[in-house]
């Protein structure tokens, strides 16, 4: 057992080393579906991919996607209105105040988790942490379902530095997102080493394989497998003319800058790249939400982060002809409190706080439930983080209520019986 270990651990570095990135919780895949050939009737679906743009920190809603009138509770911050009657945004979208038309604006979301790791962990997985297991977030049940659309390139890809990202959870090690850390860097590693020729290189990979063959014989297990699929689809992807969708060098200056020369900004461009060439699902962190502190410098310096990017994104989207059947999701754990607090902060406020949804068939222009004068509490249509997520699996035609059972034999489904919105599609 010890040896099988230790080698597991050496097989999972000289991975990590080979390509430059991780992949997240190489665990058997011991799910499957509940009963024998069982299945569940889908939706048709409205999106064929996501963008999901996740604001690390807990991102003040008061600030951002719903303010009030309250003087005292807005501090400096000032709403604006929009195109669309139904939404008032705050002054530091004012990009995004002319893209109202498209968006779905949730501000009735409501959670059970009030720290950011339980938070995080909830808003992606629609379960709340466990030490006995680690669950699948949305992209990996996303290729689980439906598969990878282009085979040369990973199916699911997490752009930024989001560390508490569970990844794949129980499913097997092939549907954990490709850590990109830098947009602007490309796919690290994912090029020969100069000097290796293409012969140097089959030898060596014929040699290891050699070497690698009566452990793997001897130790049959999807685990052990999924490490020599790994390789197979790292070397599958360093020979692919589609391995340029990393590459943000061929887009014009005038398009980076129309994003904005941040990390966040350039990992949107590079989310609507991956998308183009088959890539279906993809996230790109925000951090700096955390604003305890200083909130009215804070926030107004990552909301004009976020306004540039989100804003381009979808003019991009739509001038392309891809926000129909691409979902652009915009998450965060919670809100901030309607009370300010004496370093001029706001602190965390589970009990009210706002998502957005645009494009892959989610009819904008509406804002979806409604908090109090002060934005602390819920009066109308609370959606709790499971129902989010199933609007979701929804869009993307997923079976929600399907079950699969982790390698403990414990039943899972993608939502947690979580309901759709399905007012929100057109």
């Amino acid at each position: 057992m010890n040896s099988d270990i230790s080698r597991r651990h050496f097989v999972s570095r000289a991975a990590k080393s080979f390509l430059g990135v991780s992949a997240m919780a190489a665990l058997p895949d011991l799910s499957r579906a509940a009963g024998a050939g069982a299945s569940t009737a889908r939706q048709v679906a409205t999106a064929k991919r996501v963008i999901y743009l996740y604001m690390e920190g807990g991102m003040s809603h008061l600030d951002t996607f719903d303010p009030k009138a309250d003087a005292e509770v807005m501090g400096p911050t000032r709403l604006v209105g929009t195109k669309v009657d139904d939404i008032k945004l705050s002054d530091n979208l004012p990009l995004l105040a002319r893209h109202a038309e498209k968006l779905a604006v949730v501000n009735s979301m409501i959670s059970n988790q009030g720290a950011h790791k339980q938070g995080n962990y909830f808003m992606h997985t629609s379960y709340e942490i466990r030490s006995s297991i680690r669950h699948p977030a949305m992209g990996a049940w996303l290729l689980k379902f439906n598969g990878r659309n282009n085979p040369s390139l990973p199916g699911n890809v997490m752009i930024g530095n989001n560390s508490s990202h569970p990844g794949a959870g129980f499913f097997e090690a092939s549907l954990s997102p490709l850590m990109v850390r830098d947009p602007e860097g490309g796919l690290q590693n994912s090029t020969m080493s100069r000097g290796m020729t293409e012969d140097r290189f089959n030898f060596h990979r014929s040699l290891a394989e050699k070497l690698d063959a009566p452990f793997v014989e001897r130790y049959d297990q999807k685990n052990v497998r999924a490490y020599t699929d790994m390789y197979e689809d790292a070397i599958k992807l360093m020979r692919s003319k589609d391995l340029v969708a990393f590459d943000l060098s061929a887009e014009s200056d005038a398009m980076k800058e129309r994003y904005g020369r941040t990390s966040f900004g350039q990992g949107c461009l590079l989310a609507r790249r991956l998308l183009e060439h088959g890539v279906s699902f993809v996230e790109v962190s925000l951090g700096g939400w955390d604003t305890h502190n200083s909130n009215f410098v804070n926030v107004p310096e990552q909301a004009k982060v976020l306004d540039a990017a989100y804003s381009t994104l979808l003019d991009d989207l739509d001038h392309r002809g891809m926000l129909d059947d691409t979902l652009v999701v915009l998450a965060t754990e919670f809100g901030r409190t309607p009370e300010i607090n004496t370093n001029e902060g706001r602190d965390h406020h589970p009990q009210a706080f706002s998502c957005v949804l645009a494009g892959g068939g989610v009819k904008g222009g509406r804002a979806h439930g409604k908090t109090d004068e002060r934005g602390a509490s819920i009066l109308e249509k609370p959606v709790k983080v499971q129902d989010f997520n199933a609007t979701i699996g929804y869009a993307l035609g997923l079976p929600l209520d399907q079950v699969l059972y982790s390698p403990s034999m414990r039943p899972f489904t993608l939502a947690d019986k979580g309901q759709p919105l399905v007012e929100l599609f057109a």
